[in-house]
């Protein structure tokens, strides 16, 4: 089976680490990001991973080799120009040529990517997002009313939201909806499928998950790591 991590991004808000190496090569625990999830990736089946490069792509590309250090075989993928979150696939189109995942290079989870990968392929539809129920306190009463009258208060409730947890499952036919050499994200690939009535898959990670965008959350995952990944789960 086919995974794509995306690995080019510029990590600018984990700077100033990022100003010396990539973000997906930062050490979490005794081990890069990278390396936690081709581990991850490989004990769920899959052996073809493409990393989608850009920033210090040498530093990745060095680090890594044809990936047999790591019991798969890696392909890195280089752009020339920023392509955003889903334009670098084009880059490998011709490569992925059955469904395969596609994570962002600075996501840690424990998800199980052979469930999830059969759950996508029992959908009538190219694209699965994953999504990830994120539960966020909110320090002031909420206020009902109609016209002048009061007619109910919430206090401190909290606010639910699902977010996209920066892990899909794609089918090739998805390939029609991007463009060719043009920034495109995976938000505008969304919105795209979705305004042309096409079908958009969720699957509901219940699993740790922990995206590693600023400062605070790269301790978190330095402290967590112990817990969730350097006991081989």
């Amino acid at each position: 089976m086919k995974a794509v991590i995306l690995a080019g991004g510029l990590g600018v808000r984990l700077k100033p680490f990022t100003q010396i190496i990539p973000k997906p090569l930062l050490p979490i625990g005794e081990k890069s990001v990278l390396e936690i999830q081709i581990e991850r990736l490989r004990a769920h089946g899959f052996t073809d991973i493409f990393l989608a490069t850009n920033y210090k792509s040498d530093y990745i590309e060095r680090f890594f080799g044809d990936g047999s250090e790591f019991g798969v075989r890696l392909t890195i993928s280089r752009e020339k120009i920023p392509l955003g979150t889903a334009g670098p696939l084009t880059l490998l189109q011709e490569r992925l040529d059955s469904p395969f995942v596609v994570m962002n290079g600075d996501v840690l989870s424990l998800v199980d990517f052979g469930k999830l990968y059969d759950f996508a392929m029992e959908q009538d539809s190219m694209l699965t997002l994953c999504l990830k129920k994120e539960i966020m306190p909110f320090d002031f009463g909420n206020i009902f009313f109609e016209g002048e009258l009061v007619t109910g208060i919430e206090e401190k409730p909290d606010i639910v939201m699902h977010i996209l947890a920066g892990i899909y499952v794609m089918k090739p036919e998805i390939f029609r909806f991007f463009p060719k050499d043009e920034f495109f994200g995976m938000d505008m690939l969304i919105k795209k499928m979705l305004a042309g009535k096409e079908r958009v898959s969720k699957y509901e990670l219940k699993d740790y998950w922990l995206d590693i965008g600023r400062i605070d959350d790269y301790y978190t995952a330095q402290k967590e790591y112990n817990e969730h990944f350097d006991t081989g789960g």
